[in-house]
């Protein structure tokens, strides 16, 4: 099979923070902020205001002393919020000349909201449950909406990976950033709920499509040191940057139609970026497109003020490539170092998943501000990534993860022990939480493709990405246990989490260690690997034997 000589090796004259590395990372880093918008635009846009059954003035003839007691008290002194006392019966007690004070109202039968709703504007001219009234019996509807935009996250996931290997990084990544502005600015005109879910799930799929075609043109097109710190901070700063402007749009902008025309519209801006971002040329080795490949190369010395060598790449034979590109997702499970390797680690990318989710939607259930508390959530994402990116060139992997899981775990579990009138603390702790979960998912995702083999690596980070979408879709239900017991979803997480720092002891240390290139070279899986040496064999085939 022809190859091509190491990229590293044949690009090393470009340097590692030249202004064409530097100047790329940066546009690249921009196409992210879009996500960071798009995430988490239902803090807001799908919020619930406080309600309670709507009583038309003309409605049963009723006096507006009358009106204002038709609403029950519940048992902690807050309106009912989906029912109310009958109006027939009221209107009969009004007409004899009875007032509310007079009249044992707990023994009024009552009645559900059979006039709609009216809802607290003070903080939202309106939302996506103003508009459709998603409350009490349609209450449903409201998790589920989150669901679905996550579950266009996992397709998406699902199907980036392919279309990039097949068509091209850069293509997909401006292909699905053109389809995530486009679905996100059709949401402003939607007549209807099942409409909004549609664009919504697409939005989802397209937006982690361009978030993972971006974060991979960037790894193949940096050099060493500038892609470490963009994979493991600068990705993700910005998309902490598009987190932290969203409270700020928010603030100015109160009608859901209106902030999602706001934050949508400039990502028609982002399309421009075509011609100033170039595609990755290992992509185009890959493909055999040598001459555009080293085009690329030869403008980056340029940029560089580099003189390039007359010829960057050269050709040459291999043998057994071709066994070792037939790897597929089965070969994952054949070895029980491997599998169980695996198991653990999806385990972990989920609970991360769910307790970053839940915590990022619960902004606006924190008391205070729901602005300012969403803008905290998101600014502490920026040092915690910051410092993730100093743990991991000097720190142990291993012990760096379980730290900041069992810290995490930690502070959610010790929430409820606050006292009710000591909010500041709970929404400290919070945070804390937070930024420790924080910096363990930008952690996990450098550490897992340390951990598996090069035949096995991008297989193994497109299932764990899978895994942790699935976190993804289960994140607003565990908010949504709040209904039944505010800390529930506190004791949840933080048992999940504590679990999860357990467990992420076992993985293997990598720090230090070159990376595995075959499934014999994995680091061993305690309790899961054989006494015996594993001696590499020359085919797949007989790799395969020896692992089972």
């Amino acid at each position: 099979m022809e190859s091509v000589t190491d990229y590293e090796g044949a690009t090393a004259f470009l340097g590692d923070w030249g202004p064409f590395q530097c100047a790329r990372a940066l546009l690249l880093c921009i196409t992210m902020i879009p996500n960071g918008y798009a995430s988490l635009v239902l803090v807001f846009a799908g919020d619930t205001p406080a309600h309670r059954c709507l009583v038309p003035a003309g409605r049963a003839n009723l006096t507006e002393e009358w009106r204002d007691a038709s609403i029950p008290l519940e048992e902690d002194g807050r309106p009912a919020e989906c029912s109310r006392y009958q109006l027939e019966a009221l209107r009969a007690y009004s007409e004899a000349g009875w007032l509310p004070s007079h009249v044992n109202l707990s023994a009024v039968p009552r009645e559900g909201c059979l006039d709609g709703w009216e809802y607290d504007r003070s903080v939202y001219r309106s939302t996506i449950v103003t508009e459709w009234d998603l409350v009490c019996g349609q209450r449903w509807k409201k998790p589920l909406t989150f669901s679905l935009f996550f579950c266009g996250f996992l397709v998406g996931s699902f199907l980036s990976g392919q279309f990039s290997d097949r068509f091209g990084r850069k293509r997909v990544l401006f292909v699905t950033l053109a389809s995530q502005t486009l679905s996100a600015f059709l949401q402003v005109f939607v007549p209807s709920w099942t409409a909004f879910c549609v664009l919504h799930f697409v939005t989802g799929m397209s937006g982690v499509s361009n978030y993972l075609a971006a974060f991979v043109l960037g790894a193949e097109l940096l050099s060493p040191r500038l892609r470490l710190f963009f994979t493991t901070a600068g990705s993700s700063i910005f998309f902490a940057l598009g987190y932290v402007l969203l409270p700020l749009h928010a603030y100015f902008l109160r009608d859901w139609r209106t902030l999602l025309l706001g934050i949508t519209t400039p990502g028609f801006l982002l399309l421009t970026l075509w011609w100033s971002i170039p595609e990755s040329p290992r992509w185009l080795l890959s493909q055999g497109r040598i001459a555009e490949a080293e085009a690329i190369v030869r403008l980056a010395a340029k940029r560089n003020k580099m003189e390039a060598p007359a010829k960057i790449f050269t050709t040459l034979q291999k043998e057994g490539d071709s066994e070792m590109m037939k790897y597929n997702m089965c070969d994952m499970l054949r070895s029980p170092n491997v599998r169980w390797m695996s198991v653990l680690l999806w385990f972990v990318w989920n609970t991360i998943a769910v307790g970053y989710l839940a915590l990022s939607l619960n902004t606006s259930n924190l008391h205070g501000n729901a602005y300012l508390s969403c803008f905290l959530s998101g600014a502490v994402e920026i040092p915690a990534y910051l410092l993730t990116w100093l743990m991991f060139r000097r720190c142990p992997r291993r012990l760096t993860l379980a730290a900041c899981l069992a810290s995490s775990g930690f502070f959610l579990l010790v929430i409820q022990l606050v006292p009710a009138d000591m909010h500041w603390l709970a929404t400290t702790l919070e945070m804390l939480g937070k930024f420790s979960l924080t910096a363990a998912f930008a952690h996990i995702y450098a550490y897992t493709a340390e951990l598996y083999p090069t035949v096995l690596r991008n297989m193994a980070m497109g299932s764990c990405s899978m895994a942790s979408r699935i976190g993804s879709i289960l994140a607003p239900y565990i908010i949504y246990l709040r209904s039944y017991w505010v800390s529930l979803p506190y004791i949840l997480m933080g048992v999940l989490i504590t679990t999860a720092a357990l467990l992420s002891l076992l993985l293997p240390e990598t720090y230090g260690i070159p990376l595995p290139e075959t499934i014999a070279e994995t680091q061993p899986f305690p309790g899961c690997c054989r006494k015996e040496v594993y001696k590499p064999t020359g085919t797949k085939e007989e790799e395969s034997q020896d692992v089972q």
